[in-house]
């Protein structure tokens, strides 16, 4: 095999780019294939990525969530400094789940193995996946400390030379309510993982390539290149931006200073609130993860997912604030949190790329989780996905019901009434809910699960924006989408809180509206008979 090149001609890099992608977008059609819980197959909540041998991201699966962008490779980092490259081998796998060396709450399990070829370290194929249970109290904001919320895995080889830890899986088996589905998506995870070596191994000697550094540092040079090109476009400045989130008995105040400067952006979250005693607390990865998602998105969408694209980013929050929380604060529901960071950003950049930028959105991501038993008794657990409306643009209407920023699924009827205790007695759109402007913003849904089981089962929420004042707001005089709802028998209540549902109750979820862009007074008739025709406007409005 002869020596790698140490440069790329553009149509080379092509290639060799290409097959990259298609590895990781193949390791996560099969993750898919292989997985067993709904979350992974129907709602698509994980990642596959490929890393050098330093840990340096170099692809990541097209469809991975924008939660995972940056974490894989930092935790992939931690484990180099446990188990550094003299003592890993060929059949290693190595996992945690640990919140502040992952990604920031226990059910997103990550594992990578390391990929070697003639005896010498290659990179690392990497996964992480929402597992279906963790163990703990179900997935809830009212966990005090992360010892409440299951299973915590310590950095560890989890295949060791090709040989499962036995050990580990008879107590995993014995920390989950649904051991089969969650063991299962493991497995899967580790089917994803040897694809990709196998696939990566086959490119490099094709292309006779006896190492990934020259090709990483290539890829890498090129995306930052580009990320500091489109940053350099936007004016110097210090811009700000505030939210205040529905929080717990109070709002949750978070704040941001983003500082552009030539050709790089920094985003200081200092003047946020402190962590607090419950489970939506958001470790510093996760605040990276988004931050560098909602920059790459408004400033270079079309730059690749790797190290070099997220260089010209950095990120500070003040240790022990609820964006940068530190043991053994909760974590379990940190998306309540994080997720407000990327309209923040949006918010930030208004004033400078007034038309690059989105009114707010219909998050954070809503959802429904349950813990209860089956009738033979056994236990069963889940959660199910739901999306609110999408902001408003300078360009056009936002779109109904999309995920954002999260990019995951709703599972479909069918899958939930099969394999669940539950009837969908309604899931529609959620009229008159997206904010008026001369764009409108997007229309909310809503659910109504009634519970089918012979006995009492506990539920609890993912569920923001609920309170007037934490409405998706409008942008460039548009007005502010619909605040959503939790009802329960038709009594609305506190979604922070865990509730017992009785056989044949019915829980309603009503996810909010988007905001809306422009002056309402400006919205071309014909834009409105066609809402109304749509079945979009409320039966009251003109």
């Amino acid at each position: 095999m002869r020596d790698a090149p140490r440069t790329f001609d553009s149509v080379l890099l092509e290639l060799i780019w290409t097959r990259l992608i298609s590895i990781v977008d193949e390791a996560a059609a099969a993750l898919v294939r292989t997985s067993f819980s709904t979350i992974v197959r129907e709602s698509h909540d994980f990642a596959c990525v490929l890393t050098d041998a330093r840990g340096h991201s170099l692809v990541q699966a097209t469809d991975g969530v924008p939660s995972f962008l940056c974490t894989v490779p930092r935790t992939i980092g931690h484990f180099l400094q446990e188990f550094p490259p003299e003592t890993l081998e060929e059949g290693d796998v190595l996992i945690t789940n640990d919140i502040w060396l992952g990604t920031g709450h226990l059910p997103d399990i990550t594992v990578a193995k390391p990929i070697f070829l003639d005896g010498r370290l290659l990179g690392f194929a990497g996964s992480v996946a929402h597992a279906p249970d963790i163990g703990g109290r179900i997935r809830t904001a009212e966990s005090r400390e992360v010892f409440e919320e299951g299973l915590q895995i310590p950095v560890m080889k989890v295949v060791c030379g090709g040989v499962m830890d036995d050990t580990f899986l008879r107590f995993f088996r014995k920390n989950t309510r649904m051991p089969d589905q969650t063991l299962g998506d493991l497995q899967a995870q580790f089917t994803a993982l040897d694809l990709m070596e196998r696939r990566l191994r086959g490119v490099l000697t094709e292309h006779g390539l006896a190492s990934l550094e020259e090709l990483a540092d290539e890829i890498h040079s090129r995306s930052e290149r580009a990320t500091r090109a489109a940053i350099r476009a936007v004016p110097d400045g210090t811009y700000h931006a505030e939210v205040l989130t529905d929080g717990l008995e109070q709002p949750i105040r978070l704040q941001l200073a983003l500082r552009k400067q030539g050709d790089s952006i920094h985003a200081d979250y200092a003047g946020t609130d402190p962590q607090v005693p419950r489970g939506i607390n958001v470790c510093l990865a996760y605040t990276l993860a988004y931050t560098s998602f909602a920059v790459k998105a408004a400033l270079c969408p079309e730059v690749p997912n790797n190290e070099g694209a997220f260089r010209p980013i950095s990120v500070s929050a003040p240790l022990g604030c609820i964006l940068n929380s530190t043991p053994p604060a909760a974590g379990a529901n940190r998306a309540l949190t994080g997720h407000f960071i990327p309209p923040m950003i949006l918010q930030a950049l208004a004033s400078a790329l007034p038309d690059q930028v989105i009114a707010g959105t219909g998050s954070p991501l809503w959802s429904l989780n349950f813990a209860g038993t089956r009738p033979d008794g056994t236990p069963i657990a889940n959660q199910f996905f739901m999306n609110g409306g999408y902001g408003a643009s300078a360009g056009r209407d936002g779109p109904n019901v999309l995920s954002w920023p999260s990019n995951v699924s709703a599972a479909p009827v069918e899958m939930i009434e099969q394999g669940y205790p539950f009837r969908i007695r309604h899931r529609r759109l959620r009229k008159g809910t997206g904010g008026e402007g001369r764009h409108r913003g997007g229309t909310g849904q809503e659910w109504a699960f009634e519970s089918r089981s012979a006995t009492p089962v506990a539920v609890t929420f993912m569920a923001e924006r609920t309170k007037p004042e934490a409405a998706a707001p409008g942008l460039a005089g548009g007005r502010p989408g619909t605040p959503g709802a939790v009802l329960i028998d038709g009594v609305p209540v506190d979604p922070k809180r865990q509730h017992i549902l009785q056989p044949g109750s019915v829980v309603e979820l009503r996810t909010p509206g988007g905001g809306g862009h422009g002056d309402p007074a400006r919205r071309a008739p014909e834009w409105v008979a066609r809402d109304r025709e749509d079945g979009l406007l409320k039966e009251t409005q003109p």
